[in-house]
């Protein structure tokens, strides 16, 4: 299926909080073990900026108000300035869209619009056992940089963490 993406909007928070919420439960993509509000995902969202760390969300063409998944550009290593010519990719989608094309797409499109942000390095941090991230990664030129073995328990479910990365060529000064 072919999917399209925008810029995120203020009013898209509460359909990006409903897609992260429905990945907790999984135990498999992120360390939260409670659902977050929205209110919670503000200063996240604040954060963002279409020149230099935006959100896209997805959506399947001529529905661009549903959103089916979105994807963040976050500052790497808490955001300290010699880390700005690397971003580090956060990409979650609706349950009814895995596996479905919209990750492929979302990725990418995020790989030829990273030079234009100042971009030079991509990376992102995946559980071990999120196999289907780390192929979606992998099939896009991603390796594996590195490996910190149970790192993460949720709840009993020890997750070893991969870090993947590709460059993304020259930014712009």
């Amino acid at each position: 299926m072919p999917y399209a993406h925008r810029l995120a909007t203020r009013d898209d928070l509460p359909a990006i909080v409903d897609i992260y919420n429905a990945a907790i439960p999984a135990k498999a993509s992120t360390c939260d073990l409670e659902p977050v509000d929205v209110s919670a995902r503000e200063a996240w969202f604040a954060e963002s900026h279409p020149d230099r760390r935006p959100v896209w969300v997805g959506h399947e063409p001529g529905s661009p108000r549903t959103v089916t998944g979105y994807l963040s550009f976050d500052p790497f290593l808490n955001g300290r300035p010699g880390y700005d010519v690397t971003a580090d990719l956060a990409i979650y989608l609706h349950p009814d869209h895995r596996g479905r094309g919209q990750g492929h797409h979302l990725l990418d499109e995020a790989i030829a619009h990273a030079p234009r942000l100042g971009v030079r390095t991509l990376a992102a941090s995946i559980f071990a056992a999120n196999e289907a991230s780390i192929r979606l990664f992998r099939s896009h030129g991603f390796q594996q940089w590195g490996l910190l073995p149970g790192v993460a328990d949720l709840e009993g479910v020890v997750h070893d963490l991969v870090f993947v990365g590709r460059s993304v060529g020259d930014a712009a000064p």
